[in-house]
């Protein structure tokens, strides 16, 4: 029986490889620099598809997000959108603590009513403090139990290493991120808020007769480019949070205490062409779809199909595709009754020796115990082949 199942497992390798080497362009492997040393507190480069990191320095170091923060005002803001307990056109009074904020102003008026789509357009590209606190209080009735919000969504997240004590970035000793959780942030308000993440693509917006420009300068000088948030204050310094999209291949970076304006800018240009021109995203599998399948004793069926929960992508450095080897195994006698997506082996993709994708087998369909003469039958069946080895 281990003979016959090691056997199936070679045959099934062999497929998975030659599946993978048909699916892509094969090109001459080319030498990979090491990333680029940026004249920053900390960074991170991380592939949107696969959540691998490119590239990091201080990635897990805490750190002042600045205006950031309001990556996750927006994100809380969409979370009410979407559940239905506020609307885009509902009417915001704006308080004097909203309207007196410092620091970056989307210019409300207290007293004023103003509908929630132009503040959330104030928060996103005028990084506009006092539409933020007006968010906040519309929201949760404060801006305290807003940011106990926020903290929140930032545990759901595994953003570990993050504490918000209010929903604008002013500086304070208990609030602070890291690079690692800004490019996790990053990537949830693209993935789960898809209409209001294309807001961070604007370049401009008007608002009582004042127009205001997106502070992302990458915005204009890459065309890939198409968002994120910048912040600045004196302690933290110039940061970035970039993402953009290339070939199919989309980059999260974060940039954190940087010297100016233009250096924010010109250290996370280096980190997004650095992944784009060395490294490749590929989707290997999708999900609910068979990869392979294997032998079922004592069900209805003689075989279950296996696959993924999820979509499986890879980043890799261009032309190492030849390098790829895929493996499954997956326990070596099964009885039914078997239920759906319940995990039957183990997905492994190796790059030059060194495991780089490791995912669940899981059964894609259920398998009811079979017929009682089945069961019987079967059970001789193994019976017999447990006294010949």
């Amino acid at each position: 029986m281990t003979l016959l199942r090691s056997s199936h497992q070679l045959i099934v390798s062999l497929y998975l490889i030659g599946a993978l080497l048909t699916s892509f362009t094969l090109q001459a492997a080319s030498p990979v620099p090491v990333a680029p040393k940026l004249a920053a507190k900390g960074y991170v480069l991380k592939d949107f598809n696969s959540g691998q990191i490119i590239a990091e320095n201080n990635g897990d170091q805490r750190m002042e997000p600045a205006s950031l923060t309001k990556m996750m005002s927006t994100y809380v803001i969409s979370h009410e959108l979407k559940a239905g307990n506020i609307t885009m056109q509902d009417k915001v009074t704006i308080s004097k603590k909203a309207w007196r904020m410092p620091g970056s102003r989307m210019f409300v008026e207290v007293g004023k009513q103003v509908d929630v789509e132009s503040l959330l357009k104030g928060i996103i590209i005028q990084s506009g403090n006092d539409a933020t606190v007006a968010m906040a209080e519309y929201i949760a009735g404060s801006e305290d139990a807003f940011a106990s919000l926020m903290n929140n969504y930032a545990k759901q997240l595994g953003m570990n290493g993050t504490h918000f004590v209010n929903s604008t970035g002013l500086p304070d000793p208990e609030h602070y991120t890291t690079p690692r959780d800004l490019a996790t942030l990053g990537s949830a308000l693209i993935r789960d808020f898809p209409e209001h993440y294309k807001m961070y693509a604007e370049k401009k917006f008007t608002y009582n007769n004042i127009t205001q420009y997106n502070r992302n300068k990458l915005l204009w000088r890459d065309k890939y480019v198409d968002g994120i948030k910048t912040g600045h204050t004196e302690s933290a310094g110039f940061c970035l949070v970039a993402s953009g999209i290339r070939d199919g291949m989309r980059l999260v970076s974060v940039v954190l205490g940087t010297k100016s304006d233009a250096a924010r800018v010109q250290e996370s240009q280096k980190l997004l062409s650095y992944g784009f021109r060395f490294f490749r995203s590929h989707k290997l599998y999708d999900a609910n779809t068979e990869i392979s399948s294997t032998d079922i004793w004592k069900g209805i069926d003689d075989k279950v199909s296996l696959g993924l929960l999820k979509d499986l992508y890879i980043t890799i450095p261009r032309g190492q595709y030849k390098q790829l080897k895929p493996s499954i195994s997956f326990e070596s006698i099964i009885e039914a009754p078997i239920s759906k997506h319940q995990v039957l082996g183990n997905l492994k993709v190796s790059l030059n020796d060194k495991v780089i994708a490791e995912r669940s087998l899981v059964a894609l369909q259920e398998i009811e115990q079979g017929s009682w003469w089945k069961r019987l039958v079967d059970w001789f069946i193994l019976l017999v082949k447990g006294w010949f080895g």
